[in-house]
């Protein structure tokens, strides 16, 4: 009997010590732009130690209103102009809850008045030239208004966004870009490939960019059930044909902006890169399946710009999935605007060349989070990249609980190396890869290729992988780094994979 009453009492401390350390959820927040008369999204990260979190509570004004295996939820059927409060919970492999995260507070908004753009004489028939109408309707917008594209396929040409009022694409809606590239005009200050240049519009614009800082617009939504539809490779050869090939718009970009959400549509066809953001704060992306088969055709860039959180979304497309930018070479290291707190969780990545950090990444990049991702076969799988002339840094990232099949660093790109240089190479810095699944990648190349640069005090620093399953066969390469570190990694076969390091110290693994 007491042998029985000890195991039981040992179990339970077992069982309270296991719970215990799972912990609350860790610094909730309302996304970004998500707050609206009805709806709210949070987003939080997982508890210190989460190994056994299957799921999370989400606690509204003291009652338990829904739960989520994702570290995010979209509260609905809100009441306007009421303050609400909430915390999120952990649940337990064995049914129990964590306490309560930190409590959030906010108010939701007014309920606005909805414009339909036909009352402003726009056709869904997919022929007429919509831009002029659906122009007016922007215009007229109230603050706190809406703005609904309703069923059909209205095209327009570019089209200019404001603040505090949302753009609704409504289900079997399609905002549809023009063909013609003087839909287009007149070309407006942007930035492509790191440099501050002139463009085409996009087909959605909002802001107007300025490198000095502040903010144009502020508090603009752009949602819905219906798609978003651009002129595609065609549009896109067409401004290559007549201005060059850094002329081209994008189907949506934002400059200058603060507290965006970009939530719930189909994203489609853009002449270049799908969903651009220069020089903004609080841009919430979410629940969006972007597609692209352009040249430059990127799913979305976030380019010197802070608080960025992407979740929910699908990527197929003709170039990079995400790219995380900052300018490039002398200018962008000058203008010295660095990307600063990604967060990119939840998504899956079916077509493309990469999840980047760069190429273009002069004014900094830091602290960015990619976890809960599945990834098929990119090009070159998660990538950080650049060149000995980009100059600025890429430090503090971290990849956890993904599916990849390919992680590569690169301090040689083979394009986008016009200009002249930075006055010294990047630092690449703090990167933490922590169980990540690629057993499914091929082995004809190095599963991991890891490089720094070669001038001194530019080695890769400080590196740790950690709980990597491998396919049998795999080679990781480490070359010219300082401090990597190699920590369970397990391969199909129970072998431990081939290293091949050169020019790099302190590099610890496991060899054969």
């Amino acid at each position: 009997m007491r042998s029985s009453l000890i195991i039981s009492a040992f179990l339970i401390v077992f069982c309270l010590q296991s719970f215990a350390k799972a912990g609350a959820p860790i610094s909730p927040l309302v996304a970004p732009g998500t707050v609206s008369a009805n709806s709210a999204t949070l987003v939080w990260h997982k508890p210190e130690v989460y190994s056994d979190v299957v799921r999370y509570h989400v606690i509204l004004n003291g009652k338990e209103i829904g739960v989520s295996t994702k570290t995010n939820y979209t509260l609905k059927n809100l009441s306007p102009l009421k303050t609400y409060t909430c915390s999120i919970k952990a649940e337990n492999k064995l049914g129990e809850l964590s306490a309560g995260s930190t409590i959030l507070k906010f108010t939701t908004k007014a309920t606005g008045k909805t414009l339909t753009v036909t009352e402003f004489g726009a056709k869904g028939d997919g022929t007429t030239v919509n831009t002029v109408s659906i122009q007016k309707a922007i215009d007229a917008c109230p603050k706190g208004g809406t703005v609904r594209i309703p069923k059909g396929i209205f095209l327009s040409g570019a089209l200019f966004l404001k603040s505090n009022m949302t753009l609704e694409i409504a289900k079997d809606g399609v905002l549809k870009g023009s063909g013609d590239t003087a839909d287009y005009m007149p070309f407006i200050n942007n930035r492509f490939e790191g440099w501050e240049m002139k463009t085409y519009a996009s087909l959605l614009n909002a802001g107007v960019m300025n490198n000095k800082g502040g903010f144009a617009v502020e508090q603009l939504a752009i949602k819905g059930e219906g798609t978003i539809s651009g002129g595609g490779g065609a549009l896109g050869k067409a401004m290559i044909d007549q201005n060059g090939i850094r002329s081209r718009g994008r189907l949506i970009c934002l400059m200058n902006c603060k507290d965006v959400e970009i939530q719930g549509l189909t994203i489609k066809d853009s002449p270049c890169w799908t969903i651009h953001y220069i020089y903004s704060k609080g841009i919430s992306c979410h629940d969006l399946n972007i597609s692209s088969t352009a040249r430059n055709g990127d799913g979305l860039d976030p380019d010197s710009s802070d608080d960025s959180y992407i979740f929910n979304c699908t990527f197929s497309t003709g170039d990079d999935c995400i790219a995380i930018k900052s300018g490039k070479n002398p200018e962008g290291y000058t203008i010295a605007k660095p990307t600063r707190n990604v967060n990119i969780s939840n998504c899956e990545f079916t077509r493309g060349h990469g999840i980047s950090i760069g190429s273009e990444m002069s004014g900094g990049v830091s602290d960015v989070l990619v976890q809960d991702c599945t990834a098929g076969a990119l090009l070159h799988g998660m990538q950080i990249k650049g060149t000995k002339d980009r100059g600025g840094y890429v430090k503090n990232v971290t990849v956890a609980d993904c599916q990849l099949l390919k992680i590569t660093i690169f301090s040689a790109v083979n394009y986008n190396n016009d200009g002249a240089a930075a006055p010294e190479p990047p630092v690449f810095e703090n990167f933490v890869f922590r169980n990540i699944d690629l057993s499914k990648a091929q082995t004809k190349e190095p599963v991991i290729n890891i490089n720094g640069f070669k001038a001194e005090g530019h080695k890769l620093k400080n590196v740790v992988f950690e709980g990597i399953k491998l396919p049998a066969s795999a080679e990781i390469q480490v070359n010219d780094a300082l401090g990597v570190k190699f920590k369970d990694i397990v391969a199909d076969n129970g072998d431990k994979p081939k290293y091949a390091v050169q020019n790099s110290e302190n590099v610890q693994y496991q060899a054969k």
